[in-house]
């Protein structure tokens, strides 16, 4: 009886258990020991036999009973005080105890349970006294205390829990409780053993997980994928060059899918930019050999139609696309890969977009990154050619402010902004791809991650979590987590099944309160992947 057997003696007498021993009315089984308001078992019994509703305490010492099964204790609904000491049972099941209102003192000590069910105190609305000490379980059951607002002891001591996720609600719920709570030791893992319980952190847990499984597949390769929002409504735009289109998905509210929105014939086409002002739309398109164009929608009302030719003579091999603002001003810069061309900024002059500077001549350019860093608008180009260059809004006009150093072969830069920091994405196709970080006067490398085909180092910021995704045209792409306590990027999973084929681009965006990310593959159809959040205490 351990412990409670000096307390247990005490509420015998209270209840008035100190009479001589006989029969209670109904049947008493031969391995009971009965008097009129009491009983204790040993040895074989079973539990239907015990038939008197009027028994206020009732023991088991070690029995044979093997479960805990719900409603077992229907007939005995005046019990105060039940006991299990010793036994050979190791599950309690929902509703066990279901019936007992009136039950205020329930041990359960000594025994080999490994489990309890959530919902196996459920209707205890009585219960003061709790005792679950010195069994083999690892961990409790969120919310199985739940409805129990009448406990004053709770002893938990004797237990090899286990001081992981699943103990999180345990460990918040210790302080809160209005009762004295026996808590023990936590036996794992190694770094919490024999800490007592009420020592351990919560706040040092990390309980919250996420994950990206696929959702839908939409068919074409694709070079390009963005989001954005017009009339208030989200859309998706992709780049489909041997489709010759820029592709619009909209959420069907109906399907609960994505679906075709409306295309723009464009033969060639490496990427789509979209621009929402007000009631109008424009969309960019820039295709290869001097075609690009800029598609407008003057009001919801009307389809895309064609506005214009975008410098034919200066886009002639166009690899990316980006949108920025100057001085109040929206612009497109788009990054040229010919030795002809050049990339070009092309700012909103009237009804259209007009060049309005041309960088990095000679160059092929591969990627064009548009940022802010001290306030002031820059843009990084990457080209086969040498390093990547960082320019600077001065005076109306980009001026040349530094490259970056150790940073050869790269094919394409992305940015994100991190508790208060501005860190790049730098991809390289063969070799390691980085991480680096703005320290005000340059980019100063931080990680490495080996690359195996990599065209895009995508970073993505969805709901609460900054991702980066890096693509490979060779191998799975890996999907990373910005840990904030790190300042580093770690391994969270592989992206598929279904595996992307050599992935170019990925944009995340929200509909209908759920989270989806596009993967535009240049060798396979544009995979969609739902992101989940995941609560390991749960």
């Amino acid at each position: 009886m351990g412990g409670a057997g000096v307390l247990l003696l005490l509420l015998l007498a209270g209840l008035g258990v100190g009479e001589a021993w006989r029969p209670p009315k109904g049947k008493c089984p031969l391995s009971c020991s009965c008097s009129k308001d009491s009983a204790l078992c040993e040895g074989s019994v079973d539990l239907p036999e015990i038939l008197s509703p009027t028994l206020l305490s009732l023991s088991f010492v070690r029995t044979r009973i093997t479960q805990l099964k719900a409603g077992s204790f229907l007939r005995v609904p005046s019990l105060h005080l039940l006991l299990f000491t010793s036994n050979s049972f190791s599950v309690i099941e929902d509703d066990a105890f279901a019936g007992l209102s009136h039950l205020q003192y329930l041990f359960i000590e000594d025994n080999e349970i490994g489990s309890i069910s959530k919902n196996a105190l459920r209707g205890l609305r009585s219960l003061t006294h709790l005792s679950l000490a010195n069994n083999h379980l690892e961990t409790l059951p969120r919310f199985l205390f739940r409805g129990l607002e009448t406990l004053t002891h709770v002893d938990l001591r004797g237990n090899p829990f286990q001081c992981d996720c699943r103990a999180l609600w345990l460990l918040q719920w210790i302080p809160t409780v209005n009762a004295s709570v026996g808590t023990g030791a936590c036996a794992g893992p190694a770094a919490l053993a024999h800490m007592q319980l009420r020592h351990v952190d919560p706040k040092t847990f990390k309980c919250r997980a996420i994950e990206l499984s696929w959702f839908q597949t939409v068919g074409e390769s694709a070079l390009g994928v963005e989001a954005f929002s017009y009339q208030e409504e989200p859309y998706i735009v992709l780049a489909q060059p041997f489709a010759g289109r820029c592709l619009i998905l909209a959420w069907d509210y109906s399907l609960q899918r994505f679906r075709q929105e409306e295309e723009l014939s464009a033969p060639s086409v490496v990427s789509c930019k979209p621009l929402a002002l007000g009631p109008r739309l424009f969309v960019l398109a820039a295709r290869l050999w001097g075609g690009s164009q800029l598609w407008a929608r003057p009001s919801p009302d009307l389809r895309l139609a064609p506005l214009q030719v975008l410098a034919p003579r200066r886009l002639l091999r166009p690899n990316d696309a980006e949108l920025l603002w100057l001085d109040g001003q929206p612009c497109f810069v788009v990054a040229d890969a010919s030795k002809a061309g050049s990339t070009t900024l092309l700012c909103r002059d009237g009804p259209g977009f007009y060049p309005r500077q041309s960088l990095h001549a000679w160059h092929r350019d591969t990627d064009v990154e548009a940022l802010e860093l001290d306030g002031r608008p820059h843009l990084l180009l990457a080209s086969a050619s040498q390093r990547p260059v960082l320019f600077h809004w001065f005076g109306g006009r980009f001026e040349r402010r530094t490259d970056i150093p150790e940073a050869e072969d790269v094919y394409a830069t992305r940015h994100f902004q991190a508790g208060g920091d501005v860190f790049l994405c730098l991809t390289r196709y063969i070799g390691d791809s980085m991480v680096m970080r703005w320290d005000g006067s340059m980019f100063r490398l931080l990680q490495k991650l080996p690359s195996r085909g990599a065209h895009v180092f995508q970073p993505l910021l969805i709901a609460k979590d900054q991702l980066a995704i890096l693509g490979s045209d060779f191998a799975f792409s890996q999907v990373f987590h910005l840990e904030p306590d790190k300042g580093l990027l770690e391994p969270l999973q592989e992206l598929g099944p279904p595996a992307i084929v050599a992935p170019r681009a990925f944009a995340h965006i929200t509909m209908a309160g759920r989270r989806f990310l596009f993967a535009a593959c240049f060798k396979g159809p544009t995979q969609i992947y739902q992101h989940h959040e995941l609560d390991l205490s749960a």
